[in-house]
């Protein structure tokens, strides 16, 4: 039978999951790198680039404001993007998010200030920060899908955790960049000194583009594509068939809040409120992610062993709790106690988390509508956590002092999804092609 020799082509591509990860991990980084710059941006020199003209805390609502657009993209992004990879396949997709994001981050580094333009510089700067988002809402799931489908039914966790290792550099290289900058005179600054790390983008487009057009479509993909023919539409699929899923992904992935308010409301508070120093907030964030990028792929392996479920359920509870810690923390200006709370919450313990999300949402659903499925259910619920600085910022009052509302807000993010998660049915165990396609009922190990 002509469908014999289609069955087996899979296994060659299907043995290299590691060129998948690493494949995954790098394009991750890059462009991540591209995004996160702008949230450092944002809770450092924005209101006094774009919005001069604002109160301090004015400006500072309105320069997070800003960030959180990003994440208003995000979900139709993911509409777009998810029916371009689930119908055409995943490497084009790859291809598409690198390109977009590249550009508009340049272009942010090229815009003149407020002073030079006017209402025009925040206006564009808008435009390009929706530009970015558009491009992140397919960034991610795209990555997962190709990794997940290329791993072993046994080591999905750990192989998917490679594409949140490869997001948490591009944040340690984000960072990273703006360290010497953080350290130059006021007017040098907000001048040029912002504009380099956004300038550096055109090196990732290139090292990007290199890498992703030498990917190879998945197994999985090509598989069902050959045997069902090509999905006309997987979005209206998705719908009819796995519309429940993609809710759960929803509430789920609202625990990026938890990243959201780490990385850029709790720098922007402790820098612009409490009077720390720039650098030492952004060695925190530096250290917490080195560590995260040890602690993604261990939480991983426990959960192919173990399941999805308590892995990221028990993360989830001791991202709520450390968070008052940590707001709390930078109130008392305790720089040893910030590092500790700080590196444990978002190092270590939001870490269980992040190594499981890639797989346990991916295997909701079919290869049919993955990419979809996935990039959907978490850009919706990344939307919120992108907003969550600018809610932060409201609830902490006039003075930006009150960070008590704001840990209460994380702690109750983070009540919704684990409620998600801990109703929902663990995959672990399911052989990655029939993943999606028939009832799975929780198992767990003997």
């Amino acid at each position: 039978m002509s469908q014999q020799p289609s069955a087996a082509a899979p296994s060659a591509p299907q043995a290299q999951p590691k060129r998948a990860a690493l494949a995954a991990w790098i394009g991750s980084a890059l462009e991540y790198y591209d995004f996160f710059i702008y949230g450092t941006a944002a809770a450092l020199v924005f209101n006094k680039v774009f919005f001069p003209d604002s109160s301090p805390a004015t400006g500072t609502l309105l320069a997070l404001a800003t960030f959180g657009v990003g994440y208003l993209a995000r979900p139709l992004g993911a509409f777009v993007l998810g029916h371009i990879g689930d119908r055409f396949g995943r490497k084009r997709v790859l291809v598409a998010t690198v390109m977009l994001m590249g550009t508009a981050t340049f272009v942010i580094g090229c815009l003149p200030s407020y002073g030079s333009i006017g209402v025009a510089a925040p206006i564009i700067l808008v435009a390009m920060r929706l530009l970015q988002g558009f491009s992140a809402g397919g960034e991610q799931a795209g990555a997962n899908s190709m990794t997940l489908e290329h791993a072993p039914d046994h080591q999905r966790a750990y192989y998917t955790s490679f594409t949140l290792s490869g997001t948490q550099f591009g944040q340690i290289l984000a960072t990273a960049v703006f360290l010497p900058i953080a350290l130059l005179p006021e007017e040098d600054l907000l001048s040029w000194g912002w504009r380099v790390p956004f300038w550096l983008s055109f090196v990732v487009v290139l090292v990007a583009l290199f890498i992703r057009r030498s990917l190879r479509e998945t197994p999985v993909f090509e598989q069902q594509r050959e045997e069902q023919g090509e999905s006309v539409s997987p979005l209206a699929e998705l719908g009819r068939n796995h519309l429940g899923s993609v809710v759960r992904v929803v509430a789920a992935a609202t625990i990026a809040t938890v990243s959201t308010i780490f990385t850029v409301y709790a720098l922007s508070y402790a820098v612009n409120t409490v009077g720390l120093s720039r650098s030492a907030m952004l060695w925190v964030g530096v250290l917490a992610n080195v560590l995260a990028l040890f602690a993604l792929p261990l939480f991983a392996r426990l959960a192919d062993r173990i399941g999805r479920k308590p892995v990221f359920i028990g993360g989830s509870v001791g991202c709520a709790v450390l968070m008052f810690g940590y707001l709390g923390a930078i109130s008392t200006g305790n720089y040893v106690l910030i590092f500790v709370v700080g590196l444990l919450m978002f190092g270590v313990v939001h870490s269980a988390t992040g190594g499981v999300w890639p797989s346990f949402y991916g295997e909701m659903f079919p290869a049919r509508v993955r990419l979809s499925g996935t990039a959907i259910g978490t850009q919706i619920g990344f939307a919120v956590a992108g907003f969550a600085p600018s809610i932060a910022a409201a609830l902490a009052g006039p003075d930006g002092a009150n960070w008590l509302p704001v840990a209460g807000f994380v702690a109750a993010i983070c009540l919704l999804n684990i409620i998600a998660v801990a109703t929902g049915p663990d995959h672990y165990r399911t052989p990655t092609a029939e993943l999606g396609t028939r009832p799975v009922r929780d198992r767990v190990a003997a």
